[in-house]
């Protein structure tokens, strides 16, 4: 498709073209039921058929066992900072949150508000540039849970550990999702938000332990309650739809593209294709931890900020668009999740050795 920008946003990102083609081709009568699938009820079996697919398609892809439920909500990966706290803080006298980058922090914070906090690890000091081994966390015992943030995207660093704690453990997995090879039964909670690897945004997925969701506080409402949500098949109430749908469609394309070993193989081919670069440089800079960069968010700096701001605008105008870093870090951000193409990587990296070239 002409006139396609290289997009590194970090969310909402890119998506397939065929997946976009494919929804634009079927956006005013979705087969042939004389609608688009926006416009009918989440109960009219045609969309339940798409939700239903959309769910075995989650479990397929991700050998979810049967101990654990498929739930699709809305309130974005947010919301569950403070919905997880709530339903399940009672199994215990204190929560375990990790402080290991911005999103955890935030976590932490709002579940503070909820119930008594442990933080178990903090990368503060360092600067989110470094996660203490999961072994090394202070779990209090009398805990109710543990949570965590897998891939932090505004930093770039990300646990590739497996958990093996005694209390539950809740895990965020917004960006990197469908990206690597997980062992979903050692988890009891994960969560990601739709608009990094599987979707627009506005949609939610959950998986999670059947055991653990029936202890879902029975004091909340309704539309609070995970059990609730569960037990009405992701219909409590009406659902986003088109949020759903194409989230179908991404699941389809991940199995036509060689599954999730694949979507790995090609995450980290693409991010090392950065990283080998910005290491065998002095005008890059990336701060974090080698064997804890993500595959999914690529940070970088240059050691000047009139050159940063250079590198954004020349980049931008040759149609490498959304690098610049989290207002909150500064620098350079390339996210560069499953639909993002080997050709736009290609691209950003011959742009970076062309600056570099010309101001280094």
């Amino acid at each position: 498709m002409k006139n396609r920008i290289h997009n590194f946003s970090a969310g909402p990102a890119t998506l397939p073209e065929e997946v976009l083609e494919e929804v634009k081709s079927e956006l005013l009568d979705y087969n042939g039921i004389g609608s688009s699938i926006i416009e009918i009820s989440h109960r009219d079996k045609v969309f339940k058929e798409v939700a239903i697919n959309a769910e075995q398609s989650v479990k397929s892809l991700l050998s979810v066992p049967d101990t654990h439920e498929v739930i699709f909500m809305q309130g974005g990966a947010t919301l569950q900072f403070s919905l997880i706290p709530m339903n399940f803080s009672h199994l215990g006298e204190v929560a375990n949150f990790a402080e290991i980058g911005s999103w955890s922090a935030k976590a932490v914070k709002e579940a503070s508000k909820i119930c008594k906090l442990n933080v178990c690890t903090s990368s503060v000091e360092n600067k989110f540039t470094f996660i203490e081994p999961l072994k090394n966390w202070n779990i209090k015992e009398e805990s109710s849970l543990v949570h965590y943030c897998k891939n932090e995207t505004i930093q770039g660093i990300r646990i590739t550990e497996d958990p093996n704690f005694e209390s539950y453990t809740f895990v965020d997995m917004s960006s990197c999702l469908f990206s690597e090879n997980i062992d979903v039964s050692k988890y009891d909670f994960i969560y990601a938000c739709a608009q990094k690897n599987f979707g627009p945004s506005g949609i939610t997925l959950i998986i999670a332990k059947k055991e653990l969701l029936v202890k879902s506080d029975p004091n909340l409402p309704n539309i609070m309650k995970y059990d609730a949500h569960a037990n009405e098949e992701s219909m409590l109430n009406t659902p986003n739809t088109f949020g759903w749908y194409v989230a179908g469609k991404m699941f389809d394309w991940y199995q036509a593209n060689g599954g999730i070993e694949e979507m790995e193989l090609q995450s980290t081919k693409k991010s090392n294709l950065l990283y080998d670069l910005i290491d065998g440089s002095d005008f890059y800079q990336n701060p974090v931890s080698k064997d804890q960069r993500s595959i999914n968010n690529v940070v970088f700096t240059i050691h000047s900020s009139e050159l940063e701001t250079m590198f954004l605008n020349e980049a931008s105008s040759e149609g490498l668009k959304y690098l610049k870093g989290h207002r909150t870090v500064g620098g350079m951000r390339a996210s560069i999740y499953n639909p993002m193409k080997m050709d736009s990587v290609l691209a950003l990296k011959e742009f970076m050795i062309n600056f570099e070239k010309k101001y280094g």
